[in-house]
């Protein structure tokens, strides 16, 4: 290690005030990593996540401080439309990954272990670069990316953007001294796609949630108006089509769905509430500040977690489940084989089919009885706090980051010894 400071650097896509679980957790555990003693540096994009949300900047480079972190921002292509062509997105990921490189080349001796978040898959490619200098990288797959592109329609199934992509997702794997995994399905399709091996080196640390921030109570809960609400991302792996939809099937006409965020088919979502005369009982928020979100959440009756029912996100586990429960709000999911696992394990929720219908019927008997409400929300509740706090989970994402810098040095160690006895 540099010294007595134990030095960390993330790459990744987002960070706040850009929206989204991702930007999110890397935030939160760049703080819990703080008080675990580490020096941490995040490089990311200028802000401009959703894209149209935010001015478009000329500033190449810009330092920030986030309390104790360093911000590093880059310039890279800002799309100013919601759902931008393959090209801008692309120019969008791989110009920031370009001047990410650049900086972690020009600081090398400035860290000890470099942690890339992906998706994008573009992100790795600066962790390939400095792993071939020696720097220990950690490839952190929070979803598989190329998987769900290929699904919804991004790109195309065996085309050349897909193959290419497939092998350097290959090759970055292969090369990572860890890969880290939000769930165990997630290394099991990692193996079946990329080879067996990886397993060995793969380490589950899972999403979670700031208790501190996230917990019942901040909010007065309007009774006469039940509010089924969904925070994050309004993108094309949430089935929130059928969510609206559903809405019309609801025998509890006083009930309001809340979407809170944006994302690529908000306006197809706001086009489809108006042709079903739902504009009453469907309310768009757009973005908020990050810290008004459990209060939004304490005055909700329901959260709601609808994920596509498609092979490539059965591993899927989206953060906001976890900040629901930490607030204590009963949970209804769609989709997903771990989803669906973890509402059943953690009693705090209800798993119902990607049907409008079936959405509907269980949000009239959710809404329709406050003591099972109650029932699943205090397991929930007692099941995140105990599981999955992330100061809990960057503990232990730390004590990865000191064995592998602690191999690295032993390795750079003996290397320097064998050239020594070598030279004499």
């Amino acid at each position: 290690m540099s010294g007595d400071t134990r030095r960390v650097v993330f790459v990744s896509q987002r960070y706040p005030p850009e929206q989204g679980g991702n930007a999110s957790r890397i935030r939160d555990t760049a703080i819990n990593l703080t008080e675990e003693g580490w020096d941490v540096t995040v490089l990311s994009p200028v802000k401009s996540y959703p894209f149209g949300e935010f001015e478009r900047s000329r500033a190449w480079h810009t330092r920030e401080s986030d309390g104790e972190i360093t911000i590093h921002r880059f310039w890279t292509w800002q799309p100013q439309t919601a759902d931008p062509a393959f090209l801008q997105r692309l120019a969008y990921f791989a110009l920031f990954a370009l001047h990410a490189l650049w900086w972690l080349l020009r600081n090398i001796r400035q860290y000890d272990v470099v942690i890339t978040s992906s998706p994008p898959i573009t992100t790795e490619l600066p962790g390939i670069v400095v792993s071939m200098f020696g720097k220990p990288w950690i490839t952190d797959i929070r979803d598989l990316w190329i998987d769900a592109a290929v699904s919804l329609g991004h790109i195309e199934a065996g085309g050349l953007p897909e193959r290419v992509a497939r092998r350097f997702q290959g090759f970055a794997l292969r090369t990572a001294d860890r890969i880290t995994v939000t769930t165990d399905a997630t290394t099991n399709t990692l193996e079946e796609t990329y080879g067996s091996g990886l397993s060995s080196k793969t380490v589950l640390i899972p999403n979670g949630v700031d208790t501190d921030q996230f917990h019942p109570g901040g909010g007065d809960t309007d009774t006469d108006r039940p509010v089924v609400v969904y925070t994050g991302n309004i993108g094309s792996a949430q089935d929130l089509h059928a969510c609206v939809r559903a809405m019309a099937h609801l025998s509890n006409q006083d009930a309001v769905l809340r979407l809170v965020g944006s994302g690529d088919v908000e306006g197809e979502l706001k086009r489809l509430a108006d042709d079903l005369s739902l504009n009453s009982r469907v309310k768009f928020t757009g973005l908020v500040p990050r810290e008004t979100v459990p209060t939004i959440l304490s005055e909700a009756t329901v959260g709601i977690a609808p994920l596509k029912d498609t092979d490539a996100l059965k591993y899927a586990m989206p953060t906001k489940v976890y900040e629901y429960m930490a607030c204590g709000l009963p949970t209804l999911v769609t989709g997903g084989d771990h989803i669906e696992w973890f509402v059943r394990e953690s009693g705090g929720g209800v798993h119902v089919e990607n049907d409008p219908e079936r959405i509907a019927e269980a949000l009239d008997e959710l809404l329709g009885d406050q003591a099972y409400r109650d029932e699943l929300a205090a397991r929930g509740h007692d099941y995140v706090v105990e599981h999955y706090t992330r100061d809990e989970i960057a503990r232990r994402l730390s004590d990865e980051l000191v064995e592998v810098v602690g191999a690295n040095d032993a390795t750079s160690t003996g290397l320097s010894r064998q050239h020594t006895e070598t030279a004499r």
